[in-house]
């Protein structure tokens, strides 16, 4: 049984429109529609299948991530917001005009300086109304941003996240019981998402319901083993979804580092101290003193992680930081930034966010130009 919708937060209200009906923010896309769209779908009916138009928009849908729907769905209230506040009629909001935009965007300035929205609510939105435009295949203008990321305030910015050092890879070496099956599972985690550069997602799931095949890594999965005379072994397994090539996949690649926090051997020792998870089971679920297993989880995995290094008067730190870290960590081994960028499966210049420490790093490439 679906939840019914909540209720909106205060600031969150719009006024009643038969094209918005009242849903969850992450079903915005769905069905929330414009006066053209039903022109669109008219000609959809007319033309092709029903089968052939739901196979369209599911398309379209499968595109966007969970998160994002309901980031996006925030996104377009704003917009209908705004319109409603300039009495902007049905039929001039989609497709909107350059003009219309311009304007939406511009009265973002002030609430940015009042410091009640982030500059990245702005990319987001401007990405909200690109998508519907594209399922409705009407034409968009290229959303003007202006001089806006100059009038935020800054307490508005969000500070760049921390990186997980070498100090607290060591750090779970030495304080986790790797006898144990559930801190034999915590360990190979953070060991290859960090010399990996992976994100969590790929590795573990949000919940112990949340295991799905087609986007989670399973104990059956097919792990390489390549040890080549003088030179690197290495190791690697599919993952069947990753945030870049979704359902196509991609290669959690693992090179042996001569270091405590080697991954291949904390993959290895994970699977020995897990010998009885069944080849259907998520890959890092764990043993429990039940004699039976549970999947390892984000909450679970990130609170060992923190309760270790909050016992050894480190700082806590977030999943992501560990893509982090490893890319930093890697670029100050002097891998070069185009092989690093592989191994994390970047295809954008967000890569260039994660050099942290970029007065140690750029002087190490520049010496060999």
């Amino acid at each position: 049984m679906l939840n019914p919708p909540r209720i909106r937060l205060m600031g969150c209200k719009i006024a009643p429109s038969s094209f918005r009906p009242h849903v969850l923010a992450r079903d915005h896309l769905c069905h929330w529609t414009a006066p053209i769209s039903n022109t669109f779908h008219s000609e959809l009916v007319r033309d092709f299948t029903l089968g052939d138009i739901m196979q369209l928009f599911n398309i379209l849908l499968v595109s966007v991530e969970p998160i994002t729907r309901e980031n996006y769905g925030a996104g377009l209230l704003r917009f209908h917001q705004f319109c409603n506040s300039q009495s902007i009629p049905e039929s001039c909001r989609m497709p909107a005009s350059d003009n219309l935009l311009a304007l939406f965007i511009a009265s973002w300035a002030g609430q940015l300086q009042q410091q009640r929205l982030r500059i990245g609510s702005l990319a987001c939105t401007c990405g909200t109304i690109c998508i519907v435009h594209h399922g409705m295949v009407m034409p968009y203008y290229t959303c003007p941003q202006l001089g806006v990321k100059k009038l935020v305030p800054e307490s508005s910015k969000c500070p760049h996240r921390p990186p997980v050092t070498l100090e607290h890879m060591h750090v779970l070496y030495h304080h986790l019981d790797l006898s144990n099956a559930f801190d034999a599972s915590i360990f190979a985690v953070a060991s290859v998402a960090f010399w990996s550069c992976c994100r969590l997602g790929e590795l573990i799931m949000s919940s112990i319901n949340s295991f799905d095949p087609s986007r989670h890594v399973a104990r059956s999965a097919n792990i390489t083993h390549r040890s080549p005379a003088n030179s690197i072994s290495w190791s690697a397994f599919p993952i069947p979804w990753s945030k870049t090539p979704l359902s196509t996949g991609a290669k959690i690649i693992l090179s042996r580092v001569d270091n405590l926090t080697n991954p291949m051997s904390a993959l290895n020792h994970h699977i020995s101290a897990n010998a009885i998870i069944p080849p259907q089971a998520p890959s890092f679920a764990f043993e429990t003193a039940s004699g039976g297993w549970a999947p390892m989880t984000r909450p679970w995995f990130l609170a060992r992680c923190n309760q270790v290094w909050k016992g050894a008067g480190l700082l806590e730190l977030t999943g992501h930081c560990f893509r982090i870290g490893g890319a930093m960590e890697l670029l100050l081994r002097g891998v070069p930034p185009d092989v690093v960028a592989i191994q994390g499966c970047w295809k954008s210049r967000a890569f260039l966010e994660y050099w942290c420490n970029i007065d140690s790093i750029l002087p190490l490439f520049l010496l060999h130009t």
